[in-house]
């Protein structure tokens, strides 16, 4: 099978701040572990993970205690012999001792590394607000203070891109030597970033430096899946997960995300494209064995 054929296939295991009294997110060591299973036997190759706080009542709340990072995991790799960690370092301010901290402590894999800022809006049905206007704040200094750490501990930088400003930022990176082959994830959904459209796929490779490895993470219902679709089309990997919707194809909700690894597989065999395993990806992405 040739090496264009196959697919590599990301689940975002768990997101931050969704309440898992609501929704059927994992949290606790044993939870994360056995959702990552059930996505792994699905065909994910990459584990996504968010770590959240522990204590009673708090599970809807990020943690970047490095001893909760690395409880969850083992248990994760653990329960998925030969699985590649990527490790989100999304926060907001100038601190960055606590992703920091926990690179050092899991050592993973690959990190996600947030390439630029953006105003994070939502309105609801009313036109208010659904949260305080803010801003997810990842000037050059923060974005490089993470390569930096992700260079010192062995993490691929995985760059989140929230619009095409951001997306051609990486290339003025990687020419002022920050980076060298990045690794893109186009992020598509967020309400104040790059709509769930299909269209714009094309456009973002071209503007995107070639040769590269890249993904999408699309944020949002039903819709989401033409998307991925043309995602898998195009030769891009893939990624989905109970942080980035709820819904499968025909709009009914996923109880798991073993449930949605499995929609992604059977829409990129409909491609002609087959998972990828761990370390078919690791070659791929030109990890370490």
């Amino acid at each position: 099978m040739a090496d264009e054929d196959k697919v590599i296939i990301t689940c975002a295991v768990t997101g931050v701040l969704t309440n898992p009294k609501q929704h059927p997110v994992p949290v606790t060591p044993a939870e994360m572990a056995a959702s990552a299973k059930q996505a792994f036997d699905a065909g994910a190759s990459i584990m996504h993970l968010h770590f959240r706080m522990q204590d009673e009542a708090m599970g809807h709340l990020p943690s970047w205690d490095p001893d909760v990072a690395e409880t969850v995991t083992r248990a994760v790799r653990e329960a998925c012999p030969g699985v590649i960690i990527n490790m989100s370092t999304g926060v907001i301010g100038a601190d960055v001792s606590g992703p920091i901290a926990c690179m050092e402590r899991i050592r993973p894999e690959i990190a996600a590394c947030n390439a630029g800022s953006l105003n994070y809006l939502k309105t609801r049905a009313d036109g208010e607000w659904a949260w305080p206007p803010m801003v997810f704040d990842n000037p050059v200094g923060k974005v490089k203070a993470m390569l930096d750490a992700m260079s010192k501990t062995g993490a691929m930088p995985e760059f989140e891109c929230f619009d095409v400003g951001i997306v051609r930022s990486v290339g003025l990176y990687v020419e002022n030597r920050m980076a060298t082959h990045p690794d893109y994830n186009y992020v598509m959904g967020v309400a104040s970033g790059m709509p769930t459209d299909p269209d714009l796929l094309e456009l973002l490779r071209r503007y995107s430096r070639p040769e590269c490895t890249w993904q999408v993470t699309a944020i949002g219902r039903a819709e989401v899946w033409p998307l991925h679709r043309r995602a898998a089309e195009l030769g891009g990997a893939l990624r989905t997960g109970l942080e980035d919707t709820f819904y499968l194809p025909d709009g009914s909700r996923a109880k798991s995300n073993g449930e949605l690894i499995d929609a992604m597989t059977r829409m990129a065999r409909e491609c002609g494209r087959h998972p990828a395993s761990p370390a078919e990806a690791r070659q791929i992405l030109r990890l370490a064995a």
